[in-house]
């Protein structure tokens, strides 16, 4: 995230958020207006103060946004309001108003900026303004905080779900790291003070040496992994590996063996690249979660795209929606649908979702109870 073109791109994210209202009609007294006043004043003071066009009472609070269709938080505003609309209809009245195609609308409402919300009672009394994108978890609270309830009923009490199937596994075949099941032929083994810890490949080691907070000195000598022709343990420091990827989906993959001919008799039929340990290790640590730092292959990954043009990776759901806190910056996430392979896409702004495609897609947080009884993610 280092900054080459931070200034330009900074810029161009301001103009975007904050859209100046230029009214064709008024151009000449509103450049007169912001010379007298230091650039602040767009719209004139007269047309400013005219809001005598108010909702009329419908017995509804109403909620009215003056945008454009072209100006980019106004886009992003655009589902917000559909869904307002359609979830919250007999309860609230929503308006949009694009005033580059009817500008005596911004001197109506005395708006400087859009997009601009405009809150209404019932009685049409205008009760709150925002200036900007506005999420629609935002909208709502300011609603409750005027006393305006929407909701009809109440919300669905918190409860856990019990796991379809018992995992009966036992914790021998249990992968450490991701919970997968473990092959005997790429079982690698840690020890540590607390007793062995047993990953199912080479990869999940590295994911666990990405997350390690202790010295790293001499770590790999801890480590044993499985010969895949013999499948005896072999110390890592003096194994082979041979690396490919997968035809179809580009998946890396990693067989070690106790010795260099092991290594190319297998290469002989499955193809792929001899490696030594150091040079499998750099190739496993180059690829890091954009949120924890965890090494992480893309085709397991959600993909991460930051607002000024920085591309990374969420290990998970929960670390690719984490880089927006990490960079304070707005993002777009792509991810797959974990049962169907359907892409998914999530777009923050200002720290809230600001869309989601397909509308229908929800996140599971799950969480595993330990034979102790406590809970872990």
């Amino acid at each position: 995230m280092k900054n080459s073109a931070r200034l330009g791109i900074v810029a161009a994210l301001v103009a975007a958020v904050a859209v100046v209202i230029a009214i064709k009609s008024d151009r000449d007294a509103a450049e007169t207006a912001d010379a007298a006043s230091g650039g602040k004043a767009v719209v004139p003071q007269a047309r400013a103060e005219n809001r005598a066009d108010q909702p009329a009472d419908h017995g509804l609070p109403v909620l009215i946004d003056l945008g454009a269709g072209e100006c980019i938080p106004c886009k992003m505003m655009a589902p917000i309001l559909e869904e307002l609309k359609q979830e919250y209809a007999g309860r609230l009245e929503v308006r949009f108003i694009d005033v580059w195609k009817y500008p005596d609308e911004a001197g109506k409402y005395g708006i400087k900026l859009i997009p601009t919300q405009i809150f209404h009672d019932a009685s049409g009394k205008e009760l709150f303004r925002h200036e900007g994108f506005y999420s629609k978890e935002d909208i709502l609270a300011r609603w409750k905080e005027f006393g305006v309830d929407l909701t009809t009923a109440e919300l669905a009490a918190f409860e856990r779900l019990a796991p379809a199937k018992t995992d009966d596994r036992s914790k021998e075949n249990i992968c450490y790291m991701c919970d997968g099941d473990i092959d005997s032929k790429t079982l690698v083994t840690v020890r540590t003070e607390k007793g062995p810890v047993r990953l199912c490949s080479p990869h999940c080691y590295f994911i666990m040496h990405s997350c390690l907070t202790e010295d790293k000195a001499g770590f790999e000598k801890r480590v044993s992994v499985t010969d895949w022709a013999t499948g005896k343990p072999v110390p890592a420091t003096e194994a082979v590996f041979l690396c490919g990827q997968d035809e179809t989906t580009g998946r890396p993959w990693t067989m070690a063996f106790a010795d260099r001919a092991g290594a190319v008799a297998e290469r002989s039929a499955a193809g792929g690249s001899i490696l030594a340990l150091a040079a499998l290790q750099d190739k496993e640590l180059s690829h890091r979660c954009g949120f924890c730092e965890r090494a992480c292959y893309p085709q397991d990954a959600a993909k991460v795209i930051v607002a000024d043009g920085v591309h990374t990776w969420g290990c998970c759901s929960h670390c690719a929606l984490g880089v927006a806190a990490r960079t304070g910056k707005n993002i777009e996430v792509h991810e797959k649908d974990r049962l169907t392979g359907e892409e998914i896409v999530v777009k923050t702004f200002e720290g809230k979702i600001a869309s989601l495609e397909p509308k229908t897609s929800v996140a599971w947080f799950g969480q595993r109870k330990r034979p102790d009884g406590t809970w872990g993610s």
